[in-house]
């Protein structure tokens, strides 16, 4: 029993050697860092104002900011749920060709979103998530009538809301929930206004407390060669 007894005493005294796992580093990330100004700007306008308008070309961080931002709160528990949208625009001619329900049909269209909330929160507690319904698809056809709360709203692609349309999904904002409106005013596929054009100008004539961070062709941190690219397209005004 004696020399029992010491020799659990001696594996007793080892020291005990903690190990991360890759799941443990996937729930637990680093904040994120601005590559740019003007991210350092879109960053903190999230975290001291309830709505925020984000604009400007494919490859500054618009989407990727937002998405990472729901994954973090949803992960946080400082929202109960997230809710991402998008105009059906150029979709809506099209949804009716993929195959499921309406929410299935539009998935393939909030992908950048998605994808990056996948990556910050790591494939299986996306998809338990879902499953629980704390990560949410909601087509503009089924919107109308429903009232957000406790949670995070991202409108994807609001240049090609119609007035009504933003209307529509603003006047659906309760209680303790934070709207990031994302959109590239140049980019809009509609033959009428912008809804996103209109909500700008109510907020600057109406001098409303709600941050517009404006990106430009300089900003963006995608590639060289996606920069060389929107620049072409912009001098060239296709």
């Amino acid at each position: 029993m004696k020399r029992r007894r010491a020799r659990l005493e001696l594996v007793d005294d080892r020291p005990i050697r903690v190990h991360r796992t890759r799941f443990e580093e996937e729930r637990n990330p680093p904040p994120i860092q601005p590559m740019t100004a003007r991210q350092a700007e879109y960053l903190d306008a999230l975290g001291s104002h309830p709505q925020v308008i984000v604009l400007g070309p494919a490859g500054t961080g618009k989407t990727y900011i937002a998405g990472t931002r729901a994954a973090d709160l949803l992960r946080q528990r400082r929202v109960a749920k997230v809710v991402i949208t998008r105009p059906n625009v150029p979709s809506g001619r099209s949804l009716g060709f993929f195959p499921g329900s309406i929410e299935e049909k539009i998935a393939p269209w909030v992908a950048p979103l998605t994808e990056t909330m996948k990556e910050r929160m790591g494939d299986g507690a996306f998809e338990i998530a879902v499953k629980a319904g704390d990560i949410e698809v909601v087509p503009f056809e089924v919107m109308r009538g429903r009232t957000f709360k406790n949670c995070l709203v991202i409108l994807d692609e609001a240049q090609n809301t119609t007035p009504a349309e933003i209307k529509m999904f603003l006047t659906r904002i309760g209680d303790d929930t934070q709207v990031i409106i994302n959109g590239d005013v140049s980019q809009t596929d509609l033959r009428e206004t912008s809804g996103l054009r209109t909500v700008i100008h109510l907020v600057k004539s109406r001098m409303m407390p709600i941050p517009i961070v404006e990106f430009g062709l300089d900003d963006i941190v995608r590639s060289g060669i996606c920069a060389e690219w929107v620049r072409a397209f912009e001098e060239a005004r296709v």
